[in-house]
């Protein structure tokens, strides 16, 4: 499976930015274009690349969903759908509530 450029940069500047700290403004912007340029099946693999980051943030007591939400509305629910899409079915109240211990 080749990946696009578009995508391979998208998932790099996803990658930074979720990581991250702090956002700057031009790094968001950034972001958006890029998802502007990115193709139907691109779109489709960048949600189930996030949904899986989703998950695994989780699991490190991160959540993830709610900042991709902001980002880009249509982004989150594509991710949050993919969610559900996923092999061992990750319902997305998973991925968004955090749940406190005893």
């Amino acid at each position: 499976m080749a990946l696009s450029a578009p995508y391979r940069k998208i998932q790099r500047l996803l990658s930074e930015w979720l990581e991250g700290g702090r956002t700057a403004r031009r790094q968001v912007f950034a972001i958006r274009a890029t998802i502007a340029a990115l193709d139907a099946l691109d779109r489709h693999r960048l949600s189930r690349w996030l949904a899986w980051w989703c998950v695994a943030a989780a699991g490190r007591g991160k959540w993830m969903l709610g900042r991709i939400e902001r980002l880009d509305p249509a982004l989150g629910a594509s991710t949050e759908a993919a969610l559900s899409g996923l092999p061992f079915g990750v319902d997305a109240s998973v991925v968004r509530h955090h749940r406190k211990s005893a």
